[in-house]
């Protein structure tokens, strides 16, 4: 995801190259340019494909067209809005979880804290490898011998970091450090991660209908490719800016939705999940009192820059 200040539009404008999308947009509406040029070059300089396409039916479509493009780029940014709030819920839960137990566990038990550290941090961090379907395992902490190679033989690694979680809440229980009535509470937050994950999933695994998408990719080609003849005989040459930008205008609206429908990708406009689990590494092991090596704890905050 592109990190950015929105009030700082100079800059936003300085950066519009780190875009993967916008650059090829910039190729298509070359593109577009060259079909106009063709198409304005033999109606007036060799007066073939000299017809114009009625205004008032050109109209028409652009209103249907228009309608289509509202509902696709609301329905992907539902999807985007949708993910961002799943890891915000994430968010709030590791740190509900890290401070409910930094409360119950004793000051001087540095070796639990760590433990629960290093699990809860590993949470999101699997879950972010997990959507990306590469799961980095040197990033996770060892919280004992042979923990990173038992999670590379799981299947899905975010529940069976889970289940050790909640074998540490057992633990405690039976120890008196916590209460039964404690239990309950934390059971709530610890709950939720799962549900997130399974949100996420969700998201990830039903794309907009390919019937769909299909069909408003070709409405717009259609639409862009009968753009010049419509503008022919009122703006001549202009026709080719004209016809550039209104392609601009299109397919721009269109790619976004492509990149956003999917927001745990590492394309440019999705979801900085790498920088968002990180943040949730320092602040967990700050709630618990535990020391985080400051090139890790920095990772959490980036000036603007592309970030995954």
């Amino acid at each position: 995801m592109i990190v950015y200040k929105s009030t700082d539009w100079w800059e936003a404008l300085r950066h519009l190259g780190s875009s993967k999308i916008i650059r090829s947009l910039f190729k298509r509406v070359l593109y577009v340019g060259l079909y106009a040029t063709f198409v304005e070059a033999a109606a007036v300089e060799f007066e073939i494909l000299k017809f114009t396409v009625d205004k008032e039916f050109f109209t028409f479509l652009g209103i249907m067209l228009s309608l289509l493009l509202a509902f696709r780029t609301n329905t992907a940014y539902d999807r985007f809005y949708e993910g961002r709030r799943l890891w915000g819920q994430l968010t709030n839960n590791c740190r509900n979880l890290a401070g409910l137990l930094h409360a119950r566990l004793p000051a001087h038990d540095q070796a639990r804290r760590a433990y629960l550290a290093g699990l809860l941090s590993n949470f999101p961090l699997a879950l972010e490898g997990h959507l990306r379907s590469k799961i980095k395992f040197h990033n996770l902490a060892e919280v004992e011998p042979g923990h990173i190679e038992q999670l590379r033989q799981a299947g899905h690694v975010p529940s069976r970091i889970a289940t050790r979680l909640q074998e540490f809440y057992e633990q405690l229980l039976r120890e008196g450090l916590i209460l039964p009535e404690h239990l309950i509470t934390i059971q709530r937050h610890h709950e939720a991660l799962l549900d997130v994950a399974g949100g996420c999933e969700r998201i990830r695994s039903t794309p907009i209908p390919f019937s769909y998408s299909y069909f408003i990719k070709g409405f717009i080609t259609v639409f862009i490719l009968t753009m010049p003849f419509n503008l022919l005989d009122s703006y001549r040459w202009l026709t080719i800016p004209i016809t550039m930008f209104g392609a601009y205008a299109l397919l721009g609206v269109e790619m976004i939705g492509d990149e956003i429908e999917d927001p745990f990708g590492k394309d440019s406009n999705d979801l900085p999940l790498t920088q968002m689990a990180n943040r949730m590494r320092a602040n967990v092991h700050e709630i618990l009192g535990v020391d985080l090596h400051e090139e890790i704890r920095t990772l959490a905050d980036v000036p603007y820059s592309v970030v995954f």
